[in-house]
Order: C-alpha cells, then sequence, then structure tokens
C-alpha cells in the first residue's frame, strides 16, 4: 500500500492533532513496515521527520515560502503541477489534520476532531474560524471516509454533514507510553510544594475564568496547602484571565509549555487533576493524569464521560460552586482518591496508540477494496 500523510502538524511542538499524527505515524511503520509511506510538508519526502529535531529545517522552510509571492499565478501553477503529477501514483492520501490538502490519490481518510468552530465559533480566533468556515464543509466532501476521535464527534458529524453512518468510524486516540505512574528520577521539574495541576492552552473553551473562580471559593487553609499550577501554552482571548493570575501569583501560577516527560512529572506529582473544559473532542490531558495515577476532577459534559468512564469525579462547568466543591472533594476525601486513582489507571490501559493504529489500518484496507 502506497500511503501520503499530511505531516504538517509535526512542524510545531507537539500537543494534541501533532501528537495523534505523530505516534500513528510511527505505529504503522512498526506494524506494516513494508507499506511505502511518504510524507508531506508542503513537499514530498519520505523522511519523517518532526519539531525539535529538524526545527532548523523547518525554519528554513517557512522562511523561504515567505519570500515567494502569495498571489502569484506562476508559483501558484508550478506548485500544483507538483502536486498532481507526484500523487498519481498513491493509494491512499489520509488527512489527519480535518482539512483536506489539494493533494490526489485513489482514496481520501481524513480525522475530524471535533465541532467547536461552528457550534461555537466564538472559542476561536476570527482567522481559525473564517478558515475553516471557508474551507472544512466543502473539502470534506470529497473524503472517501471520516474517522472521528470520539463517538461524541461521530453523532454530531452525522447531524452536521449529512452523511452515511457507512462512512464514518470511531477511532479512540491512545495514550503515549510516557504517561505512567513510575516517577522519572532524570526530570527536574520535581516542585516542593503541593498544587492542583491543570494542563491545556489558556483560551475560552477550557474555561479557565470558572476554575480561578472555583479556586478562590476553596477554603483558605485548603489554597494555603495547594498551590494552583497551569501548564500548556498562552493561547487566546485570555485578557480576563492573564489580569487576574497577575493578581493571584503566589498561589495561582503559569508554567507554559512543557515537554512530555516533564508533564509526566507534573501529573505524578500533582494532588489532583482539574480540567473544566467546555468542550472536548476527546480530551487528552485527563486520560494522560490518569495513567500517571493522578486523580482527575473532569466536566460532564462532550465527550469527557466516554473519556473518563467511571474513574473521574464529574462536575458542572457551567457552575463554580461545582468545580470548587469537586477539588475538595478529591482533596479531602482519602478514599474517594485512592478509588479514584485505582480506578483510573484501569481506565488509561483501554487506550493505546497501538490499538488505534491497527484500526486505523484495518479501515485503510477496507476503503481502498471498495
Amino acid at each position: 500500500m502506497k500511503i501520503v500523510i499530511d505531516a504538517i502538524p509535526l512542524l510545531s511542538p507537539l500537543t494534541g492533532v501533532g501528537n495523534y499524527t505523530f505516534h500513528l505515524i510511527h505505529e504503522f511503520q512498526r506494524l506494516e513496515p513494508d507499506f511505502d509511506y511518504t510524507f508531506y510538508y508542503g513537499y514530498f519526502t519520505k523522511r519523517l521527520k518532526f519539531y525539535p529535531n529538524d526545527s532548523k529545517i523547518f525554519y528554513h522552510i517557512k522562511e523561504f515560502a515567505k519570500k515567494i509571492p502569495p498571489v502569484s499565478s506562476y508559483a501558484r501553477s508550478v506548485k500544483n503541477k507538483l502536486v498532481y503529477f507526484h500523487l498519481k501514483k498513491y493509494d491512499l492520501y489520509f488527512e489527519p489534520n480535518s482539512i483536506l490538502l489539494d493533494i490526489k490519490a485513489k482514496k481520501t481518510i481524513t480525522t475530524v476532531y471535533d465541532f467547536s468552530f461552528y457550534l461555537h465559533p466564538e472559542w476561536h480566533p476570527k482567522e481559525r474560524v473564517e478558515y475553516f468556515s471557508k474551507n472544512f464543509f466543502k473539502r470534506i466532501k470529497k473524503s472517501d471516509f471520516i474517522i472521528t476521535i470520539s463517538k461524541y464527534v461521530e453523532k454530531e458529524a452525522l447531524e452536521i454533514l449529512k452523511i452515511k453512518d457507512s462512512k464514518i468510524m470511531t477511532i479512540h486516540p491512545g495514550c503515549n507510553d510516557v504517561f505512567n505512574p513510575v516517577e522519572n528520577e532524570k526530570i527536574k521539574i520535581k516542585p516542593t510544594e503541593n498544587f492542583i495541576l491543570f494542563v491545556g492552552s489558556i483560551e475560552p473553551r477550557k474555561n479557565l475564568l470558572s476554575l480561578l473562580k472555583a479556586y478562590l471559593l476553596l477554603p483558605e487553609y485548603i489554597r494555603k496547602d495547594f498551590k494552583l499550577l497551569l501548564v500548556g501554552f498562552k493561547g487566546w482571548g485570555n485578557k480576563q484571565i492573564v489580569e487576574l493570575l497577575g493578581k493571584l501569583k503566589g498561589t495561582v501560577d503559569y508554567l507554559g509549555y512543557v515537554n512530555s516527560e516533564e508533564l509526566a512529572e507534573l501529573y505524578r506529582e500533582a494532588s489532583c487533576f482539574v480540567y473544566p473544559s467546555l468542550y472536548e473532542g476527546f480530551g487528552l490531558p485527563p486520560l494522560e493524569a490518569m495513567a500517571c495515577g493522578c486523580p482527575v476532577v473532569v466536566s460532564n459534559v462532550t465527550s469527557l464521560p466516554e473519556v473518563c468512564g467511571d474513574a473521574a469525579y464529574y462536575v458542572d462547568p457551567y457552575d463554580v460552586e461545582s468545580i470548587a466543591e469537586g477539588m475538595y472533594k478529591v482533596l479531602t476525601d482519602e478514599a474517594m482518591r485512592r478509588n479514584l486513582i485505582e480506578k483510573g489507571l484501569e481506565r488509561a490501559k483501554l487506550f493505546s496508540w497501538e490499538k488505534a493504529a491497527k484500526e486505523h489500518l484495518k479501515v485503510f484496507e477496507e476503503v481502498l477494496s471498495l
């Protein structure tokens, strides 16, 4: 099987889509080493490249791309000819990043993560909403098959896209092996104080303003014993949050982006993990926390109950008092903590990248046989 995969998500530090793309490719190559893989980074190559190993290469590619006149009809013509010529020989084009590119193959499969850009455009930067609105719906129709990352998103896709259920399937993402309960002595990022952990971009959908207000509702002696630690990219639409963080400095700390090894150690060290997100297509952070033996407090909406099962304490993300109560109970009820940790470790075992990759490869073969 000759497969071409959009690997552009690997150009940046690996978060959601980047992690999904990287781990699937790694498992594809391990499980089916005889398949012929080509990766698209704006150009085609047999070599898998990813950040940060090839960050210098990517920097030069981006700088070169900036020098090409964006409205040059000649440049567009050359690019299109290269793309179409190169891909006449491919059996399958796998697009792991929602919006199909101008890549031709016998069959096309696309992964769709969520519909928040359509259902809640206020949660996204204006440019992203415009890009998705312009390109997603007209291009997704060209896909022969759609993979969603949760049953929740599959249901949304059936309702919004009006497609046949024979053209869509849910395959849950996996959990990186680095997320486990075994302490890594080589990692220096080990806070000396007890803390509550949140992981995710500082953006409206993650509901951080409610989290901060809920934290302030906790009894003073709890806040004195447990700091709140935020980890993730700075994001957007966060002016109020940044202002409040400035006022809460000393009890609430913002660490920014950390790599997977450091993040795993933070999960292990945290007293509890809290994730009051308003909408998730899947929600990797709660799964990662469970895999590291950290008790989880999570929203009772969208796909999160599908991911966490009975291994989390659920709260209403629209109710600040509910979020505060969830943190308080998990921090103070030792029996509940132990129960959540045990159930979380077992729950996390249900999700692996090997399992996800096998299911993807099965779909690839079935779609090509049609």
